[in-house]
């Protein structure tokens, strides 16, 4: 056989060999090729979903659906900002003067400014363009001027729920960032504080929530936004005829003496809020408290500044829960 036919034969061979196996690589390739990008896409969290999903959150105003991860955002409610925070998700414009440090995620960009928590900045949302913008309670009120911006979710907190209403919205800004997983660890940490605090506080006594605002008191019953002291950490209330309002059942320090409760649990507005004046120790300091069960034993817990501001947050349901567990845990070495 001569050199050129062996050539040609061998060419040949090699032909068919790659056009025998050409489809089966191309089938691996193309495998290889999505499961890199479902790895990358899950990467963080194995609830990730894709870009161009769109989810239903349901609101105060009815459902808005939504893309996944909408950016830039807009959000103007500190309970909000506090689960934002915690699920890592960076927050493109807030509003400006905010009292806490724990509203925005770390090792994120430096937020814009868009006015106030009562009155938006709607140059500064124009030159933004949000996809999305986030309220709550206090921002409630400009719901239609914000939704001809962008489109807008009233993420009112149901206050007489309090526990089940913030679960619900902890999931579904984990839906919405594509975070599910990152959401529900969060809620797992929320419940082991919850029962902690319950454990502490059984059969330890009744309670009574009071807001102090300078010289001016006033008390919170079950249904209010400071109910959870009641209907989520099972604390019975020294008083089951509590007027409900925003600003709480305005009351006197004869009052206090009068209901005598086993325990005190005291918001201090005029600290949270940073306004000059004496806090909310030196104010029940007084003579008709001393005769109270809950100053006698020093059964007094003063509530984090969270639970003025950001009550139903990530970090305020940890924080109260585990001032209200160590306080009662602190009475139990007392006795």
């Amino acid at each position: 056989m001569t050199l050129k036919i062996k050539q040609t034969l061998i060419g040949l061979a090699v032909s068919a060999s790659l056009v025998g196996c050409t489809p089966t690589e191309n089938t691996d390739q193309a495998n290889d090729i999505d499961n890199a990008e479902q790895a990358q896409l899950s990467d963080g969290d194995a609830s990730a979903t894709p870009n161009d999903a769109v989810v239903t959150i349901d609101t105060v105003r009815g459902d808005v659906d939504l893309p996944v991860n909408p950016h830039p955002i807009a959000v103007y409610d500190m309970t909000l900002m506090q689960d934002l925070a915690a699920l890592g998700v960076p927050v493109d414009g807030l509003p400006d003067n905010l009292r806490l440090d724990n509203l925005t995620a770390a090792d994120t960009p430096e937020s814009k400014k868009i006015g106030t928590l009562f009155e938006p900045d709607m140059e500064a949302l124009n030159e933004m363009q949000p996809k999305a913008i986030l309220v709550g309670s206090r921002m409630a009120e400009k719901y239609d001027a914000l939704s001809q911006m962008a489109p807008t979710l009233d993420l009112t907190l149901d206050t007489a729920n309090i526990y089940e209403s913030s679960k619900q919205r902890l999931a579904d800004l984990g839906r919405l960032f594509g975070k599910a997983d990152k959401a529900q660890a969060l809620q797992k940490d929320i419940d082991a504080a919850i029962a902690k605090a319950k454990t502490a506080s059984a059969g330890k006594g009744n309670g009574l929530v009071v807001l102090v605002n300078g010289n001016k008191i006033s008390t919170y019953g079950a249904d209010s936004r400071f109910g959870f002291i009641h209907t989520v950490f099972g604390i019975p209330a020294a008083d089951a005829q509590i007027e409900e309002a925003r600003h709480g059942q305005p009351v006197s320090f004869e009052y206090l003496q009068k209901t005598n409760p086993d325990w005190l649990f005291v918001l201090d507005r005029t600290s949270a809020i940073g306004e000059e004046g004496d806090g909310a120790d030196v104010v029940l300091d007084n003579p008709l408290v001393h005769q109270t069960t809950a100053w006698k034993n020093d059964n007094i817990v003063y509530l984090s500044p969270d639970s003025y501001l950001a009550f139903g947050g990530y970090y305020q349901w940890l924080k109260d829960a585990n001032l209200v567990a160590e306080k009662f845990a602190q009475a139990d070495g007392n006795s």
